[in-house]
């Protein structure tokens, strides 16, 4: 089990097919924290209006996750993003430890953090949303394709290799509003007087200076399954599930190993 002082989770996109709740419930299992932020777009109501599905797994991770706010004593505290803009109806909202914000702010070792979704900084999502629910399905039909195209990969060997990302790297209008979309944020931070930002929304974990202010993004659990971490020294931290999945299966080799060696083993 590792323990740490904050984990940071955002774009899940539950009721998706694309989502990996059965990856993210396996990982929080073995990854206990202080302070869980889960960072917009847990639950994808677009979808979910649409043709999405609510599944007995996406049920049990928000499960879990409830039940770690009133055994385990953790703070929960889940950021509105633009997928899950419903929640405007209820917001603020706080039950003991748990609540819903559309944004909020922490202190830790001395140092002041602004927590949002980021797409406030997204002007599709915010003026135009037809066409951010346009591209929302040409996103969910990559997936499909996606899909489609590991499931190939698998049979011959070879490792995940994710589409839509290879093609939004390939795609200079993509990699220049990643890189204002970043800026941006950073500068409403500073602005603020913070002295970082966490945020998700665009699928890319990053952890960075930009202009003396300290740029986070947790990623995603749709492709790249990525979260953020502060340790209880105070380091931030890129948590991978591949390197979760790794370290996991060398514990398990090693396991196996000490049993065959051990004096007290049956094996002769």
């Amino acid at each position: 089990m590792n323990s740490y002082k904050t984990i940071v989770i955002s774009d899940v996109h539950l009721g998706t097919n694309g989502a990996k709740a059965k990856e993210l419930l396996r990982f929080l299992k073995y990854h206990t924290c202080d302070r869980l932020i889960l960072n917009g777009d847990i639950i994808d109501g677009w979808q979910l209006k649409r043709a999405g599905k609510w599944k007995k797994k996406h049920t049990r991770l928000l499960s879990l996750m409830l039940k770690r706010v009133y055994k385990e004593d953790m703070v929960v505290v889940y950021t509105r993003g633009n997928h899950d803009d419903f929640l405007d109806q209820i917001i603020p909202f706080e039950l003991g430890n748990f609540s819903i914000v559309k944004d909020f702010s922490f202190e830790s070792f001395g140092k002041r953090y602004y927590v949002v979704h980021g797409d406030v900084f997204d002007v599709v999502t915010t003026k135009m949303k037809f066409l951010a629910l346009m591209g929302d399905w040409g996103y969910t039909l990559l997936l499909r394709l996606n899909a489609w195209y590991n499931a190939r990969r698998v049979r011959k060997g070879l490792p995940y290799d994710s589409l839509s990302q290879r093609i939004k790297a390939k795609v200079k209008t993509a990699v220049s509003f990643i890189s204002t979309f970043e800026h941006d944020l950073a500068m409403l931070a500073k602005h603020k007087g913070y002295d970082a930002v966490i945020c998700g929304h665009i699928h890319q974990a990053c952890m960075r200076d930009i202009d003396g202010i300290t740029y986070l993004n947790s990623g995603d659990w749709v492709e790249s399954l990525t979260a953020l971490a502060e340790d209880h020294a105070g380091k931030w931290h890129i948590l991978r599930y591949d390197d979760f999945l790794r370290i996991e299966s060398e514990v398990r080799a090693l396991n196996r190993l000490d049993a065959i060696v051990s004096p007290d083993s049956n094996v002769v």
